[in-house]
């Protein structure tokens, strides 16, 4: 008998599987892509959060990968942590998670517990997962429990993983919540119970559209705050040190990632679709924050043009294409219309990033620079559009001819800020 197997083994389905190994679980990790598998079983990594020695820890511990499905069947526990992309129609993409309900469906067992963690809207546990696994003849509360608990994985997070991140849990019934909260109780610190799945989904979307609205907030502001002559970076410093009713939000070139962006949409989609009407909040950030490529395309034209140069034959260095610092992951980031959107006025577009080799943000891709140094002395403009780490902003802005900082990180008087 294997205490859990997870679907799904991403971002949020593998260091989900560390914390159970770590915890004494005996853990399955079972996923369609063949390759993944291989190289988990091989002890090399896919994702920023865990090195090759981590995998290799968890294979110590009894961890495997898997493609057969079979292997479902001897779990006691079954975690589906697939993606759920936004479809056409703006909503949630849910064909990996009705094929692996559907997967599990075939090898349910009495007394098994099934937990959806992959992001969607509420209703989608008793809606859409709940008739699939019952498919098998077997009834969620009764036979089997059902339960969901949204992911909170932040890539890159050195304070904040698995075990001490609040983990939220709704089940289908009161008996199916306690197997829920007993089972992450194992290896999570705190288990925050909800009164049923629709509130443990709605909570996930309420905290991502929070940050969604406010970072939209603060990215309008940047627009007009510019055109006032006024530092928003100083105002939110300022704003900062009140130690009660405000919580700093930054303005940036977009918003990144594979959950602000993409999650608060579900919210909208889903009560535009039930219930007839607009969630106009989400879709005024959305509207907002997904324009602010565009604004930073136009304030880099504005920079040349002072030196009455055009975008078109301009040459432009981008620095960071991640959609945030230090890490890998460039789901969602706007450093790609940014660039579509230089490209398209004729600039000569390069980039740097210590994380990306390879940038395929359109056909033909972007040239990388190896020399960084020499690249910014060449540039006709530098835009800082995500802030590594290992990016001295205030040197490098010292070498450049003009350059164009998008996070605020910068703190000479000859540089441009958002």
């Amino acid at each position: 008998m294997t205490d859990v197997v997870i679907l799904g083994l991403g971002y949020v389905g593998l260091p989900l599987a560390q914390e159970a190994v770590r915890a004494g679980a005996s853990v399955c990790g079972y996923d369609v892509n063949e390759a993944i598998v291989a190289s988990l079983n091989a002890c090399r990594s896919h994702v920023d959060d865990l090195a090759d020695s981590d995998i290799a820890e968890m294979r110590a511990g009894g961890f495997t990968a898997t493609t057969d499905e079979a292997h479902i069947a001897s779990a006691a526990t079954a975690v589906i942590c697939v993606p759920t992309p936004l479809s056409e129609d703006g909503g949630p993409d849910l064909a990996a998670v009705k094929a692996a309900t559907r997967t599990i469906a075939r090898n349910l067992r009495p007394g098994m517990l099934v937990i959806l963690e992959s992001t969607t809207y509420p209703g989608t546990t008793d809606e859409v997962v709940r008739p699939l696994l019952e498919s098998s003849g077997l009834r969620a509360g009764v036979d089997f429990h059902l339960a969901f608990s949204p992911e909170r994985i932040d890539p890159g997070n050195e304070k904040f993983g698995p075990r001490n991140t609040p983990k939220v849990v709704g089940g289908h019934s009161a008996a199916c919540a306690d197997r829920a909260v007993e089972f992450y109780g194992r290896f999570v610190d705190t288990v925050v119970r909800t009164k049923g799945t629709r509130e443990a989904e709605m909570a996930k979307l309420l905290e991502n559209t929070y940050r969604h609205v406010n970072i939209a907030l603060v990215n309008e502001m940047a627009r007009f705050c510019n055109q006032l002559g006024i530092d928003l970076w100083d105002v939110i410093r300022a704003a900062s040190s009140k130690p009660f009713g405000f919580q700093a939000f930054y303005p940036g070139p977009g918003v990144g990632g594979h959950c602000i962006p993409i999650d608060p949409n579900y919210l909208s989609h889903n009560v535009r679709s039930k219930l007839g009407y607009p969630f106009r909040f989400v879709e005024l950030a959305q509207e907002i924050n997904a324009t602010m490529p565009e604004y930073v395309a136009r304030r880099a034209q504005d920079i040349l043009n002072d030196s009455g140069l055009a975008v078109s034959g301009s040459s432009i260095l981008l620095l960071g294409v991640t959609y945030k610092p230090d890490i890998a992951d460039q789901r969602e980031s706007p450093a790609v219309p940014l660039a579509r959107l230089l490209q398209g006025q004729g600039a000569k577009l390069s980039y740097h990033d210590p994380y990306v080799e390879h940038w395929n943000c359109f056909d033909g891709g972007v040239p990388r620079v190896d020399d960084l140094s020499s690249a910014i002395a060449e540039a006709d403009l530098v835009i800082l559009v995500q802030s590594h780490g290992v990016y001295d902003a205030d040197r490098l802005a010292g070498q450049a001819r003009r350059f164009f900082d998008t996070r605020g990180v910068t703190k000479g008087p000859d540089v441009y800020r958002l």
